[in-house]
């Protein structure tokens, strides 16, 4: 998905407009992970970008494009772009210290 919002509306309020586009972005990516996996994939994860144009669009976490998207409602902000782009993400294995795996002795 790569898509500028606007959040000008004759007949829809500010509101209800953001909630909106909460939806859509949310709708999309329940879409996404519905898919079926590649072969050696683990999970759908996300390359996200959010700014005020395509240009000034900077990286982020999908957990806070909804923040992003408040915050173009208190900064008063007509129009915003967001991208979000699935792609198969692979585990990594974590090993525990050793000193995690130390046994009780008694």
């Amino acid at each position: 998905m790569k898509k500028t919002f606007e959040l000008t509306h004759p007949k829809v309020k500010l509101a209800r407009r953001v909630d909106a586009v909460k939806h859509e972005v949310k709708k999309y990516v329940k879409r996404e992970r519905g898919k079926t996996l590649p072969a050696g994939a683990d999970f759908w994860d996300f390359d996200c970008k959010f700014g005020n144009t395509e240009a000034e669009a900077e990286s982020v976490h999908l957990s806070e494009i909804n923040k992003r998207i408040d915050q173009t409602q208190v900064e008063g902000l007509t129009s915003f772009y967001i991208e979000v782009i699935a792609k198969e993400g692979i585990r990594t294995f974590t090993p525990k210290d050793e000193s995690e795996l130390e046994f009780d002795e008694e």
